[in-house]
């Protein structure tokens, strides 16, 4: 076991302060002791780990792109072992997120995607895929209150530790543990982000990291991830409806979703950058007026679920046979955002009074 300290010289650098830390491994700034360059140094903290840094370290040099973070050096063999790479000066897409909440920039979050796109078009190319897209990997180089001026070009994609080409897998020292599926097999990464086939321990393509995507670009533009038939614009009414189009494409089941990241650059650049309306913050869509029926009527007045032809009621939101989404926008409730009935007048969740609402 490493254990590491500020002033400690690695190679040719001297140790600042930690950026990151996880069950086998740290990141620090460090700089250079002549020339004064400032990088970022992994350093497995756990030695049955070094053949992963390796792993990673040939996998990310042989990525060389604007949108990737460059890899600089690499020594298995030195104690401790380590890999240098580039220093990022800028805020995680995270931390991003965390402080916008559902205000981010239209215009700031479509660039943002496109940058992750082109480094994932460049690295499934070379038959890398990452496996671990979400927003504590997207680096950005532009400074955080001037987020509405970032282009494509100030995104960097981080910690291919996961990444895979062929059958070769380079494990993450960063990651913090692994999700087991059903059938016994381990699988790595963020489960909110990860796509159904990753989840089930199938075999994965680039479509796997094109559905993370969909859910960061959903983070970005509403401050939540989705949940159910989300779509963007139920939680941001002035959001274009290309949005929602370009969601359900890449949150989509594997055989329908986009087929390479060049097909969603190209849908993503098709999207308006305006919003609809001026943009006034956190919008949430009140759920609509109750229905009419006369007293007794509703439980006898059914409908047919379009998709699988199963009597459906009046008041059902999805069908209970195939799960299809019945109406055009699910309501939630303004106070905490959970899912309510149409016809109800109280939320079940934090008593709200739905009423309220649409007096």
């Amino acid at each position: 076991m490493y254990t590491l300290s500020k002033g400690e010289r690695i190679s040719n650098y001297l140790l600042e302060a930690p950026l990151g830390q996880g069950s086998f491994g740290e990141v620090w700034r460090a700089r250079h002791h002549v020339f004064d360059d400032v990088v970022a140094i992994k350093i497995p903290t756990d030695p049955q780990y070094v053949r992963n840094l390796q792993r990673e370290g040939l996998v990310v040099h042989g990525l060389k792109h604007p949108n990737v973070v460059r890899a600089i050096d690499l020594d298995p063999y030195a104690t401790p072992p380590y890999l240098v790479m580039e220093f990022i000066d800028g805020p995680t897409l995270r931390e991003a997120i965390d402080k916008l909440k559902d205000r981010f920039p239209l215009k700031s979050a479509i660039a943002i995607e496109e940058g992750i796109l082109r480094a994932l078009d460049a690295a499934h190319k070379t038959g890398l895929l990452h496996r671990d897209i979400k927003p504590a990997n997207i680096m950005l180089a532009h400074p955080l209150d001037q987020i509405e001026t970032i282009t494509p070009g100030g995104v960097k994609v981080t910690d291919f530790g996961l990444g895979r080409v062929g059958g070769d897998v380079a494990q993450s020292i960063l990651i913090s543990g692994q999700s087991e599926t059903e059938g016994g097999r381990n699988i790595s990464g963020t489960l909110a982000y990860m796509s159904p086939e990753q989840r089930e321990g199938r075999d994965l393509d680039g479509r796997s990291d094109l559905y993370a995507c969909g859910v960061v670009l959903f983070e970005m533009l509403t401050g939540e991830r989705p949940q159910g038939h989300d779509l963007p614009t139920m939680l941001r009414r002035q959001l274009p409806k290309q949005v929602d189009e370009f969601f359900k494409k890449a949150y989509a089941r594997q055989e329908k979703r986009y087929k390479d990241a060049q097909e969603m650059i190209d849908d993503l650049l098709r999207i308006p950058t305006e919003l609809v309306v001026a943009d006034q913050g956190s919008v949430k869509s009140p759920p609509p007026p109750p229905q009419t029926w006369p007293p007794g009527h509703a439980h006898k007045k059914e409908g047919i679920c379009s998709s699988c032809n199963t009597p459906v009621l009046p008041e059902d939101q999805f069908c209970i046979a195939c799960g299809r989404c019945l109406v055009e926008v699910v309501p939630r409730c303004p106070q905490c955002n959970g899912f309510v009935g149409r016809n109800d007048l109280f939320c079940i969740f934090c008593g709200q009074d739905l009423r309220r609402e649409t007096a």
